[in-house]
């Protein structure tokens, strides 16, 4: 017997669907060793994306963006510099976009520039556990995470085994996935530029979030099942996620 419908499930669905056919710009600040599968995967979305960090023209690519990733992995000054051009273009544009804090767990320099972007309201926020204790101060319980979001006023998409997606009302699990995703660089990076892709196309950025942790877990899911380690996986991934539709989301999506 069919199992019914998930309503989170089907709503992810929707973005996805949403996202192929409006086909969303969005650029990109994120790690150098990253850029290049971003870019692929968002084409495999069938968003447009853009990367440049150059100051003549990163403002004018914000502002005809449809969604901004600020993304740290690449700490350099051009890019701290790129950031704080992009973010005020962004907050007068009204530019929806999403911070991915990447290994602030491992310099201070980063965790403090990441907690002043705080405050120029980001939509969500990706991140894993020792990245949220840095930047909350707290291990990333269910009330910490509740408690930051609220305070932040923002959506937390906290990235593990088992990801958790929280606006400080609603909480849910995403228990999609597969263990040789850990094993391909810019994985994470990726999803997050899914993220901002799903934003620009979904005002509840609780159910954008959701959403795209789903559809890159199901597409990694299928992947694996065809791969033989992590080189045949990262070019697998492309295929699952360009091919992934709206019936396989809903059925393989452990939204709960």
């Amino acid at each position: 017997m069919r199992r019914p419908e998930s309503p989170l499930a089907a709503a992810a669905a929707d973005i996805l669907v949403r996202a192929r056919l409006r086909h969303p710009r969005v650029h990109c600040i994120t790690n150098a060793v990253a850029q290049a599968y971003t870019a692929n995967m968002l084409l495999a979305l069938g968003a447009v994306p853009s990367m440049t960090i150059a100051a003549e023209e990163i403002g004018g690519f914000v502002a005809g963006a449809d969604a901004l990733l600020v993304n740290l992995g690449t700490f350099d000054s051009q890019r701290r510099e790129a950031v704080e051009t992009a973010l005020e273009i962004a907050g007068d544009e009204r530019v929806p976009w999403l911070l991915d804090p990447v290994f602030i767990d491992r310099s201070e320099l980063r965790a403090a520039f990441a907690k002043t972007l705080l405050a120029r309201e980001p939509l969500a926020i990706r991140l894993n556990r020792a990245e949220f204790a840095a930047i909350a101060g707290n291990e990333a319980d269910e009330g910490a995470l509740k408690r930051f979001a609220l305070e932040q006023l923002m959506v937390v998409g906290l990235t593990g085994e088992i990801d958790v997606v929280s606006d400080g009302a609603r909480q849910v699990s995403v228990a999609n996935g597969h263990a040789l995703m850990a094993r391909v660089t810019a994985m994470g990076c990726a999803g997050a530029a899914i993220n901002a892709a799903f934003l620009a196309v979904e005002d509840d950025a609780w159910l954008a979030t959701i959403a795209s942790l789903a559809v890159l877990g199901v597409a990694g899911e299928i992947a694996a099942a065809k791969s033989d380690g992590p080189g045949s996986f990262a070019i697998n991934i492309l295929d699952a996620f360009h091919a992934l539709d709206r019936a396989t989301l809903i059925e393989r999506a452990r939204i709960a």
